[in-house]
Order: C-alpha cells, then structure tokens, then sequence
C-alpha cells in the first residue's frame, strides 16, 4: 500500500522505515527537511509541503499522522481538510486524548473524510520487534488498513477497540498501567540501595536474576539490566522524571467513571516530585524510561 507519513521523529522514522522494509511505498514529510532526507535514503519518496505529500498519494489517500498531542495534530487536520477528498483516510498515531479523535472525526466526516485513531506502544524498539497497535472507528476502514497494521505490528500485535476513540483510550490506560509498573521497579531498588546489603549487591545482576522464572519477569526488566550495566548506580542522571499526558489522562478518567485508581494516581503525582528531587527510585523510573522511549534524561552534575 502507499501512505503517507506526517512527522517523522523517533517514532514516525522508525515506523517509516518498517513500512518500506515490509514491501509498502512510503511518502515522508516532516516539518523540518533533514529528516525527509534521510528517510528518502531508506527508499520512501520525499515531499516538503503537505501540498506535496497530498499530490503523490493516490485515491483513496491514506496519511499517517505521528505528531505530539494538541495543536500541533489540530493544525494538520484542518489542512488536511482541505487538501483531502471523500473516502481519504487520516490516521492519528500519536498520542491523542480520545476525546480530541471524536471532535476530529466530527469535523473530517463533513468532506466525508474518514478518521482512524491508533495507540501506538513500542518506543525506539518498535523498528525491530514490532509496534503494538490499538485501533478505533469504523470497522470497515480498519480492515482496509490491515496490510498495514500487519507490516507494523509483531504476530497478534494489533487490535481493533471500537469505535472513534477507543484505540487511544486502550493506549491511555496502557501508559496509565505503564506509570505503576515503573513507579513499582524504582521504588523496590530504592529499598535495596537502602539496605545494609546495597555493597554486595550488582542491580544489573539482580534486574537479570529476577527475569528468570520470577513472577515479576518483564521487557521492562530486561532494559533495566541493561541501563545498570552501563550505570550501575544511575549516578551520571538526575532523577526527573516527565509526564507525557496519557498517566493525567489516565486518572482524570478514573475521576469520571467513579473507578479507584490509587497506584496509577500515585505514580502520577510521584513524577510531579521527582523534578525537585533526586532520589533512586526516580533515577531508576528515568533510566527506564529512556531505555524503552528514547525519552530525554536530565544529567547529574556529579555525571
């Protein structure tokens, strides 16, 4: 299939670069051009204005928006809205708060402009073991865009939610659960570098040691390894740790339908903390965080 891919980032130029390896024809635009270059080198045909982008699809015309939530996403769809025609495909797999897709999907469906929203999981590993993908709206575009989601995604790594919405709602509580894990890892090797058994013990050995047949075993787990192995005591990062939105979400929607959600909601409010002050369990949520996402650490001075 050709599609076209809008924001090209950690995510949006791995998942190009997947879609080409998988046989499909990819056309690439990013706000600023290096990256479209660089993404032509790999095989996609490059475009430098949406104008462009938009003349070298073909009816039915599927783009693929990769973008931070809000404004920017906003600012796509409405020129989108204009450049598109009835039965084009737009596809927002960032990270969207769901009720942002409804009101979009509102307002495309007045050129009869269809709208898939997609939770995307998989970080800066996603290029070699697959996306894990959460898809909502009308069922029949979902099963247009399948060849698609297949190429992405690992071996039952892609799934239809529902309606309008529902692919980023799964998505939000996912990085809400996301939240209490991390929240869980830090919090247990701050109670070992605690202890009076902190001097003989490697963190790297026993992140390695609880993914052998333990009941806590994880990926998560296995990135930990490997972040302690190359600091073993997380002492070149500061422990501050950002929110990307969907743990605020995440609460906020367990606020509106009545559900306790006490350890997402703590964690949350943990990661508030974090950024005046610096303990280890946040160094270790950090370094995570970095491992799976690419997310960006803030050094210690001591680093």
């Amino acid at each position: 299939m050709r599609i076209g891919m809008i924001g090209l980032g950690r995510m949006g130029m791995n998942m190009a670069k997947r879609l080409l390896q998988g046989g499909h024809e990819v056309v690439a635009y990013n706000r600023t051009p290096e990256k479209t270059e660089e993404i032509v080198k790999e095989g996609a045909v490059g475009s430098f204005s949406l104008v462009e982008l938009i003349d070298k699809l073909s009816p039915p015309r599927l783009v693929w928006l990769m973008l931070p939530a809000g404004k920017p996403v906003d600012d796509h769809v409405e020129q989108l809205k204009v450049l598109l025609a009835p039965d084009d495909i737009v596809i927002d797999g960032g990270n969207t708060y769901y009720k942002d897709d409804i009101r979009r999907r509102e307002s495309l469906a007045e050129k009869k402009i269809n709208f898939i929203d997609v939770g995307v999981s998989g970080g800066i590993w996603g290029l070699k073991v697959g996306y894990c993908l959460m898809a909502g709206g009308e069922r029949q575009v979902y099963d247009y865009l399948e060849p698609i989601f297949k190429t992405l995604a690992p071996r039952e790594g892609y799934l239809y939610c529902g309606p309008t919405g529902a692919g980023h709602f799964v998505k939000m509580v996912h990085n809400g659960i996301e939240y209490g894990m991390l929240q869980a890892y830090g919090e247990g090797f701050a109670i070992l570098e605690g202890s009076p058994y902190s001097e003989y013990l490697n963190y790297a050995e026993v992140a390695h040691l609880w993914n052998q047949g333990s009941v806590i075993r994880s990926w998560l787990l296995e990135l930990l390894e490997a972040a302690f192995g190359k600091d073993q005591r997380l002492t070149k990062i500061r422990g501050y740790v950002e929110d990307s939105g969907e743990g605020r979400w995440t609460v906020q929607q367990a606020v509106e339908s009545g559900v306790p959600a006490p350890v997402i909601a703590l964690s949350l409010f943990r990661r508030f903390g974090s950024r005046e002050e610096d303990s280890f369990e946040d160094r270790v949520i950090a370094a995570l965080r970095r491992e799976f996402g690419g997310h960006a650490v803030v050094s210690s001075k001591e680093g």
